[in-house]
């Protein structure tokens, strides 16, 4: 059949959108089974605990418990496994529970702590009798306090084993005595700089008197792991994130090169690397955004490849035979693997039903290099793709610009079923890894620093205009989407850019002034690094820029929002609103940053189409209703600028 680019019939719909939005997180090992966190869409969107032994699976966490912290909002590290026991934090009152298990069955959960929802607790880790956590508290002072905490199980009682740092990450007991942690102050970011500290817990030692292993307001350090005696962590003193090592003799690194070994702590408990042996560690390595599975000698400062068929690795664990982990890949869903490695054979541990969608469907990308304001930059290039239509010869395809946010992450080539319900429709997709991603060494993270709003819309303007060079795509159909920080470089782009058409602000940022006075304290100096002081914030605001904003927008928020609040988009809105400017405004009870019930998921993708094919006056097959538009456009396409 012959039909236009941007209204082909799908075999992706919101339904399995929202579907493949339940995902995996969080992958723990315990001798022979594993543990992991599965979001569930369908029931509000809590995060349930799974077991899994022998082949065969089960929840341990009966609704409405739903595991998931709240410390720096984002959370991780949710949970933590003992003998016979797991321990976790509950969202509703942030307090830890605890359930014991066996092989038949699972008992109700009980109380660990007693505290509210302003005491809150992430990055658990269990050693002998007790958990050591990050604990964060709200209360009187103007911001929350932060410090490292020791919580035994059978009384609840919470003992501060260090205080004082603005931030701690990455509480990790040796099993002798000594404890390793994170620590950071205001303003850095934990990838900005972070110091490593030994401290002894178990003597009566002052827990003051630290040791400094590593790290500084220049240094990132991630993930301190024990590997036998010695302690291992990733630095990127000398540009990337590479292994090293801490023993009595003092700091070495493994290897250095230039290629990642770990990525910017978002989130508590991300695992990179674990290791296998005494002197062995198995690690995800990434070389200009591409992920491998590497095995590195330690001593001999090698590394080996293991796996290279994966499009992203996440939360490597041990297992008897080798390690699991979260595999992501081009061409279909992620899954929980265990990889053997005396035989290097793969093996599905845990996968998402399996889609109706026929192969041929799929569009899988091409990496996409190309010359920008400050060098080569970087995005995955997804182009249409359907098994029965053809397209009139003389057509070009619209474009969408999908930016990552963070702004300080990454995307990744992993199925994504929200980027194919555009592609199998006809559209082209463009995922950008800005200045500032990472994957690519410290230098192109900090491209972004003073001149966010800048770097970013530069590097998405100059992929259109590669694209359009190359006859991939039409230029007069050509639109932008992003979430949280993507959402701000999705309006800068429209306020400061003139090839965007339309765009899309998921709990997007419009005031940087106004973030900065009304977020967390996580992020409550981020913009001193990525932007500047109140002037350079003010004529960085895509709202003080309102008259050179002339594209039809759609905003989407969520009510309980703390990171960007929903003032942030309604501010938007209206300037728009009353310019006239086609603007439509979705706002979600019940959610925060990000939306994790299924039927928001299905409501937002719909629209979000709706409004871009309403917009650019294609007539989507199957027919979708127009969101709620303030001043409409004709059903005409709509004029260029």
């Amino acid at each position: 059949m012959i039909a236009a680019y941007g209204a082909w019939p799908s075999p992706v719909d919101a339904e399995l959108v929202a579907s493949g939005s339940r995902g995996y997180a969080e992958l723990r090992g315990q001798d022979d089974a594993l543990f992991w966190l599965e979001s569930r869409p369908d029931q509000a969107g809590r995060s349930t605990l799974t077991h899994w032994h022998e082949g065969v699976s089960r929840e341990l966490i009966p609704a409405p418990f739903n595991a998931r912290s709240r410390v720096h909002e984002y959370g991780g590290g949710a949970f933590c496994v003992a003998d016979g026991r797991v321990y976790f934090v509950n969202f509703a009152d942030q307090n830890i529970y605890g359930i014991r298990f066996d092989w038949d069955e699972v008992d109700a959960p009980w109380q660990v702590t007693e505290g509210d929802a302003t005491e809150r607790f992430a990055d658990l880790v269990w050693e002998g009798t007790a958990i050591f956590a990050v604990r964060e508290r709200h209360g009187r002072a103007s911001e929350p306090v932060n410090d490292l905490v020791r919580i035994e199980v059978a009384s609840g009682t919470v003992q501060c084993l260090h205080s004082g740092h603005d931030f701690y990450a990455a509480p990790r007991p040796s099993g002798d005595g000594r404890l390793a942690f994170l620590a950071w102050d205001h303003p850095n970011m934990p990838f900005d700089g972070t110091q490593l500290f030994l401290v002894r817990h178990d003597d009566g030692s002052d827990p003051s008197a630290t040791t400094l292993v590593a790290g500084g307001a220049q240094e990132s350090v991630v993930q301190p792991e024990w590997c036998a005696e010695r302690l291992v962590f990733a630095s990127d003193a000398a540009g990337f994130w590479n292994l090293h090592v801490h023993d009595d003799s003092g700091v070495f690194v493994a290897l250095e090169e230039d290629a990642e070994y770990a990525g910017p702590a978002w989130v508590f408990g991300s695992s990179y690397y674990v290791p296998v042996g005494p002197r062995h560690v198995v690690a995800r390595r990434v070389e200009n955004g591409v992920p491998s599975l590497v095995l590195v000698d330690l001593d001999q400062g090698l590394a080996s490849p293991l796996d290279g068929d994966c499009s992203s690795y996440a939360a490597l664990t041990r297992t008897p035979r080798g390690v699991a982990f979260i595999a992501g890949f081009a061409d279909r869903p992620s899954r929980i693997v265990e990889l053997e490695l005396a035989t290097s054979r793969r093996t599905d541990i845990a996968t998402p039903p399996k889609p109706t969608v026929p192969a041929e469907v799929i569009s899988v990308p091409e990496p996409l290099v190309f010359s920008s304001t400050q060098g080569d930059a970087h995005a995955f290039l997804y182009l249409p793709k359907s098994r029965d239509v053809d397209v009139p010869e003389d057509e070009l395809p619209p474009l969408l610009v999908t930016t990552h946010g963070g702004p300080t992450s990454s995307t990744t080539a992993s199925l994504s079923w929200r980027v194919q319900y555009y592609t199998s429709r006809g559209w082209a997709v463009a995922d950008v890894n800005y200045g500032g991603s990472t994957g690519f060494g410290r230098a192109y993270r900090e491209r972004l620093n003073g001149a966010w709003g800048r770097v970013d819309v530069d590097d998405c303007v100059a992929c259109v205009r590669h694209l359009v060079g190359q006859g991939l795509v039409d230029p007069a159909r050509i639109a932008i989407r992003g979430g949280s920080a993507g959402g701000y470089t999705t309006l800068a782009a429209l306020a400061f850019a003139n090839v965007f058409k339309a765009g899309a602000s998921h709990y997007g940022v419009g005031d940087l002034e106004a973030l900065a006075a009304d977020t967390h304290k996580f992020e409550s100096r981020y913009l001193d690094t990525l932007v500047g002081d109140a002037d350079a914030m003010r004529a960085r605001s895509p709202i003080n820029h309102v008259e050179r904003l002339n594209c039809p927008v759609i905003f989407f928020q969520g009510a309980d929002d703390r990171v960007v609040p929903p003032n942030q988009s309604e501010t938007m809105r209206d300037a728009l609103a009353a310019k006239g400017i086609p603007v439509a405004y979705l706002l979600f009870d019940g959610e925060g940053h990000g939306f994790r019930r299924a039927e928001n998921v299905r409501r937002v993708i719909e629209a979000e189409y709706a409004f871009f094919a309403r917009i650019f006056g294609i007539e989507p097959a199957g027919g979708l209703s127009d969101p709620d538009i303030e001043n409409p456009p004709s059903r005409d396409p709509c004029p260029l600028p």
